[in-house]
């Protein structure tokens, strides 16, 4: 991907500044705006591939935006704000943000979070019009059509809630999905007292694809969900 283009939502000039320092350190296309409607206004003319938003933006609440902007686009959202309480990133995450990282934050970590979002985009044009039965991500591979799950090209044995959870992963990778996301889709309805459920599948479903892999495929958030990482 050819400069990638980037929209930073962001009042605080100084974070603004800081990033739009990192943008041009890694040859990244750029735009910055200050308010929740100059930032809507952004993302429909400037089309960028991921957004960085602020939630704490002068005219209007960051969560209000990622709703509006669901709405007509997937566009990776990384929120990158000072709220640090488990409730502000579980509500930004269930509105539709991708990621969320607490500020003050690390640069590096910001570009990786950044080049994760970016080679989903680049995967996800790849796919575009194509219905791929296929998903690879390091020695994991998933055979939607049969499915099966394999590890170093030997099948794991999974339970059918164990594989839906595997593949609800797999087509979010490199996204946090909150427990009430993964309920709702997996479950049907959101309960909390279904959690722990939850987190027993989780911990079997990770126990079998680390067996035959020396790799972490999936990351735990705690408080918060899961989320599958993006191995080369």
């Amino acid at each position: 991907m050819n400069r990638p283009n980037i929209l930073i939502i962001e009042d605080d000039k100084v974070v603004s500044r800081l990033m739009a320092t990192m943008m041009e350190s890694q040859d990244y296309a750029y735009q910055l705006a200050e308010t929740g409607r100059d930032g809507i206004a952004a993302i429909l003319s400037y089309k960028p591939e991921v957004i960085l938003l602020d939630l704490g933006l002068p005219d209007m609440d960051g969560v209000d935006i990622i709703e509006q902007v669901r709405g007509w686009s997937n566009v990776p959202i990384i929120v990158v704000s000072a709220r640090e309480d488990d409730s502000d990133k579980v509500k930004a995450l269930d509105a539709g943000a991708d990621d969320y990282l607490t500020k003050p934050f690390s640069i590096d970590e910001l570009l990786a979070r950044l080049r994760v979002a970016l080679r989903r985009v680049a995967l996800d044009s790849d796919k575009s019009g194509i219905a791929s039965n296929i998903y690879e991500n390091g020695n994991l591979r998933i055979d939607y059509s049969a499915g099966c799950a394999y590890i170093n090209g030997e099948e794991i044995h999974l339970t059918p809630m164990e594989y839906k959870l595997l593949c609800l992963l797999a087509k979010n990778t490199g996204k946090v999905l909150t427990y009430n996301y993964i309920l709702k889709e997996i479950w049907g309805s959101i309960n909390a007292s279904d959690i722990p459920s939850l987190r027993v599948f989780m911990t079997a479903l990770r126990k079998k694809i680390q067996a035959g892999s020396d790799k972490e495929f999936i990351q735990t958030h705690s408080g918060i969900g899961y989320r599958m990482l993006h191995l080369h």
